[in-house]
């Protein structure tokens, strides 16, 4: 695959698998590094019917007896908030677990969908599947192994629920506005163009008006994960991007925090 050799060249692969005699820096000199997540703290947004939130607790900070500075905390957090993963297990019975993910699905060439404008007049629009054949129309036939992002715009609303989800009703999930992909947009790019993940810069890969969560159901029924509440995808070009999403890894978890970055190779 082209992207795996991409990656090779910049030493991911290169650099930690076949590490030389001499070691060798990792040089990214070449690239951008994108930050794709939202921090964790007590401003993260969460489900509304989410029955409970982020919690960063402090367990030592400050000087030990021994001279030495030394912090530490524990923290809480549901799988499905902030900037995460959602397993296929989320919605498929008998499909991966968080741990059981294969890490080529994490990791491979971004394909981004810029639905802005789009989602600036509805925000209730989905991807259809007019879009995805604009797309391909301009940048060629979406590559077996990419990583799907949907651009909508949305992470510039963080934190603000009300805005964000469209509602801020506690408990309430029934008035949520905000885009999504469309069912029809995701069985072509799941069942058709054989992608890996799908993420998107909302709370959910299921737009907010959606009462039957079918684009969950169909790319994780074909053991396709999502990545939620992404950001910086505005920074991403259409294609040439690499991204790794890396999760935190609980075993037999349905999800959990998502650290996502993005590789852009320089043009100058």
């Amino acid at each position: 695959m082209n992207w795996l050799k991409r990656v090779a060249e910049i030493g991911v692969v290169a650099g930690f698998l076949a590490l030389p005699a001499t070691l060798q820096a990792l040089d990214l000199s070449g690239y951008e590094i994108v930050d794709l997540s939202h921090a964790f703290d007590e401003q993260t947004l969460y489900w509304p019917t989410s029955a409970s939130r982020f919690e960063l607790h402090p367990l030592a900070r400050g000087h030990t007896e021994a001279g030495y500075f030394y912090t530490a905390n524990s923290f809480c957090t549901p799988e499905h908030g902030g900037t995460h993963l959602d397993a296929p297990i989320h919605f498929a019975a008998g499909k991966h677990t968080t741990e059981q993910i294969p890490l080529a699905k994490l990791i491979g060439p971004a394909v981004v969908f810029d639905v802005s404008l789009s989602a600036a007049r509805d925000a209730d629009y989905q991807l259809r599947v007019e879009d995805v054949r604009a797309f391909e129309a301009t940048h060629g036939r979406i590559p077996a192994g990419s990583i799907v992002l949907l651009r909508t715009g949305w992470s510039r609303f963080w934190p603000d629920a009300r805005r964000y989800l469209g509602d801020d009703t506690p408990g309430d999930a029934s008035k949520l506005h905000f885009p999504g992909y469309g069912p029809e947009a995701t069985r072509l790019l799941v069942a058709e163009r054989g992608v890996s993940a799908l993420g998107v810069d909302t709370a959910s890969i299921d737009a907010g008006q959606s009462k039957d969560f079918m684009a969950h159901r169909i790319a994780m029924a074909a053991n396709v994960p999502g990545f939620e509440n992404l950001t910086n995808l505005e920074r991403l070009p259409a294609t040439g991007a690499i991204v790794i999403a890396l999760p935190m890894k609980i075993k037999g978890g349905s999800g959990g925090p998502l650290r996502a970055v993005a590789l852009i190779e320089s043009r100058e």
